[in-house]
C-alpha cells in the first residue's frame, strides 16, 4: 500500500512557516522595487480559484515588498494552463518584476508527462505554497434524493455532464471521485478555468460542477443562499497521519471519504483508492504556489519570502484569509519547498492507474 509515502506531507504542512524561515538572507541586502510593476502571471482565466487568491495577494505583496511596487495580476490561460507555464519557463530572472502563481492543474500534466509540458518545476524557485480545498455540489433536485451520508446510490442512473479543464488537470481530482461513487459523469473539456465550469452550471447547461475552496466561497456561496446550488462533499483534508479528514474550513461537510464508505460498490482501500488519494495530496495540500524564475539570486528569493511572511503576520490576515481562501496552511521557505516537493512527487503505481484510466475512460494517451 504506497499510501504510507504520503504521510510525511502532513507533517510538512504542520509546519510554522516562521520556523521555517528563509535562509537566503546572509547577505543582508533585499532588492528594492521601488517605481517598478510586479507582473504576477495567472495561467488560467480570471473567473477561477487561482484568480481569487492571486487577486487576494497581490495588493497585501504590494505593501510588503520594499519599495511597495505595484502588483498586477495577467491572465495567460490555455492548454489547461500549459501555455502560461511554458511562458514563463522561457523567462530569466531581470529584476524581480516577474511572478508565476501555478495550480494543480499546472502540477498534473508535469507529473503525467504529459506532451504539452515544456516546464520543469526544479527550475523556478519557491516562494510560497498554498493549501485548498475542493467542493463537489449539485443542483437541489438531485441533491435532493441523495441518501443516508451523501450515498450517491440513487444517482446511479442519472446522466451529468460537467464542464472540464482537461481530464490530465486537477479535474481528474473529481472525476476519479465521481467515477468510484458510481455515477455517469461526461466532461465537456476545454473550459478554460473552473469559474467557466461554474458558468455553465448556472446556466443549467451543467448539473455537476466542482470548485476550489476559494471559488467555492466567493462563487457558489450566492448560489446555495440562493437554493440553486447544495454542497455535496469536499474533497477533504489531511490530519498529521496522512488522513483523510473533514476539510476545515467546512467542518460541516463530509468528506469524500465519508460519502464513499456510505456508498456500495466505492471503497476507501486498493490500487483505485490510492490512486485518488496520491494525486489528491498532489493538487491539494500544495495547491497553489508562486514562482520566481530560473537564475533568481537568494536575495531576490529573500525578499518575495519574506513579504509573504510579513503578509501572514498582519493582525487581521486570519479574518481577511479566511473569507477569501479558507482555511489552510500558507508556507514559506523550507515548508514551502517541502510542499513543493510533495506536489510534484507521486508513486509511480498511482502514476501508471491514472495513466491506464485516461486511456481507457478519455482517449486521452500519454506517451
Amino acid at each position: 500500500m504506497f499510501c504510507k509515502t504520503l504521510r510525511p506531507l502532513a507533517g510538512a504542512l504542520a509546519m510554522s512557516s516562521a520556523l521555517a524561515g528563509v535562509q537566503a538572507m546572509a547577505d543582508g541586502h533585499a532588492i528594492d522595487l521601488e517605481g517598478k510593476t510586479v507582473e504576477w502571471i495567472i495561467p488560467f482565466s480570471e473567473t477561477g480559484g487561482s484568480a481569487k487568491w492571486a487577486n487576494f495577494y497581490a495588493p497585501l505583496l504590494s505593501e510588503a515588498l520594499p519599495g511597495n511596487p505595484t502588483v498586477v495580476v495577467t491572465f495567460m490561460p490555455g492548454a489547461g494552463s500549459t501555455k502560461g507555464a511554458n511562458h514563463f519557463q522561457g523567462l530569466k530572472y531581470e529584476d524581480g518584476t516577474t511572478i508565476f502563481g501555478s495550480s494543480g492543474s499546472t502540477q498534473f500534466p508535469y507529473l503525467l508527462s504529459d506532451p504539452r509540458v515544456r516546464y520543469e518545476y526544479g527550475d523556478w524557485n519557491v516562494v510560497l505554497a498554498s493549501g485548498t480545498g475542493g467542493v463537489s455540489y449539485l443542483p437541489a433536485d438531485l441533491a435532493g434524493r441523495l441518501g443516508d451520508g451523501g450515498d450517491a446510490s440513487p444517482l446511479a442512473g442519472e446522466d451529468f455532464i460537467y464542464g472540464s479543464q482537461g481530464a490530465t488537470r486537477l479535474d481528474l481530482v473529481p472525476l476519479l471521485a465521481w467515477e468510484m461513487l458510481g455515477l455517469q459523469v461526461e466532461p465537456v473539456f476545454g473550459i478554460e478555468g473552473r469559474g467557466d465550469g461554474r458558468l455553465m452550471f448556472e446556466r443549467g447547461e451543467a448539473n455537476i460542477d466542482y470548485q476550489t475552496s476559494s471559488s467555492f466561497l466567493s462563487g457558489v456561496t450566492p448560489l446555495v443562499e440562493a437554493g440553486t446550488a447544495v454542497p455535496w462533499f469536499s474533497f477533504g483534508s489531511l490530519d498529521a497521519d496522512g488522513n483523510i479528514v473533514r476539510d476545515p474550513t467546512f467542518p460541516d461537510m463530509p468528506s469524500f471519504k465519508e460519502v464513499c464508505e456510505a456508498t456500495e460498490g466505492c471503497a476507501t482501500e486498493g490500487e483505485q483508492w490510492d490512486a485518488w488519494k496520491a494525486f489528491f495530496v498532489a493538487g491539494f495540500p500544495a495547491q497553489k504556489m508562486v514562482f520566481l524564475p530560473a537564475g533568481a539570486p537568494d536575495a531576490a528569493i529573500a525578499t518575495f519570502t519574506e513579504a509573504f511572511e510579513a503578509v501572514q503576520a498582519r493582525a487581521d490576515f486570519a479574518e481577511i484569509s479566511e473569507k477569501r481562501l479558507g482555511v489552510y496552511p500558507q508556507l514559506t521557505g523550507a515548508a514551502a519547498q517541502t510542499a513543493l516537493d510533495s506536489a510534484t512527487q507521486v508513486p509511480q503505481e498511482a502514476k501508471d492507474f491514472v495513466i491506464n484510466w485516461l486511456s481507457d475512460r478519455y482517449g486521452v494517451v500519454l506517451k
